[in-house]
């Protein structure tokens, strides 16, 4: 809706803090006056009505799109697309079915949020391997075993057991040994006195955790959320839009909200969720089934 174009953005360079300072300047709205400026949007298209509506539930917007921090996407990104669910309930907003705008909106917040990070997740190249990063983590120490601790290429029989005690080839291993030893020559600079002092590359290395395991489960958490993308493409828009409200949401939206939105039966509503799950989990077993993976039933 073009006239939102001068409404507050969060960005990293302003700051969260100094978004949610501004948006806060907004007056939340009284139910006679968020009627009467729903109803002069809905008759008169009223665009100053219309940006009130939007900017006195920015601060909701915002609430809602905290919940989602553990998803590991840019905070400032998350919140520009709740604020555009914001926008798409206030457009559909129809006032005379009797419940308040907040009520209504937070459905579409979440929808916009839960289809940004469904696109991030689809947009993720997986890139290294888990068997190049185990590399990445392990080589020193495989270097060490086998006595390999000057600068430079390995030698040949050097080579070919730190290939087989990592399971990557040799040509991996050449790579990322002249990586960390050749022209990123930061990973090798001493920390501390230059006599026997530790190397950057020496704190890459968790003695207390198996980096090379958790990045390795990483890996099949980014496959499953990849097939997860892939198999939501099975479903139509409502039945797509319920099973995340329902199923995927960290507030799940009850029954009775759905049917509001939906204009069905709670029972309909229902019944349309448990289908687009089978669906859902029917996809997913077959991409399971083709990658070599497993999926819970």
């Amino acid at each position: 809706m073009s006239t939102y174009t001068n409404l507050p953005a969060p960005s990293p360079e302003q700051g969260l803090n100094r978004y949610l300072q501004e948006i806060r300047k907004f007056p939340l709205l009284e139910p006679e006056e968020e009627y009467m400026l729903a109803k002069a949007w809905v008759e008169r298209q009223d665009s100053t009505a219309a940006h009130r509506l939007v900017t006195s539930h920015l601060r909701l917007a915002a609430k809602i799109a905290m919940g989602y921090r553990g998803y590991g996407l840019p905070q400032a990104e998350v919140i520009s697309e709740a604020n555009v669910g914001l926008m798409q309930a206030v457009k559909r907003f129809d006032p005379e079915k009797g419940f308040r705008l907040a009520t209504y909106a937070m459905w579409w917040i979440r929808a916009a949020i839960q289809e940004y990070i469904l696109r991030s997740w689809s947009l993720v190249k997986l890139g290294t391997t888990s068997a190049q990063k185990k590399l990445f983590f392990n080589l020193r120490k495989a270097k060490a075993k086998v006595g390999a601790l000057e600068d430079g290429d390995l030698r040949p029989e050097n080579l070919a057991q730190i290939a087989k005690d990592l399971s990557v080839s040799e040509n991996e291993v050449v790579e990322m040994n002249r990586r960390l030893s050749g022209s990123d020559a930061s990973l090798n600079a001493t920390v501390g006195s230059e006599d026997g002092g530790a190397q950057w590359q020496d704190w890459l290395e968790d003695e207390d955790s198996d980096q090379a395991e958790a990045y390795a489960e990483q890996d099949e958490m980014d496959a499953r959320r990849s097939m997860l993308v892939e198999a939501m493409s099975v479903l139509n828009e409502r039945e797509r839009d319920i099973l995340m409200q329902r199923r995927l949401a960290d507030e799940p939206v009850t029954l009775e909200d759905l049917s509001a939105s939906y204009g069905v039966s709670r029972e309909r509503i229902r019944q349309i969720e448990v289908r687009a799950f089978e669906k859902l989990q029917e996809k997913m077993r077959e991409l399971a089934k083709g990658k070599g993976m497993a999926i819970p039933a």
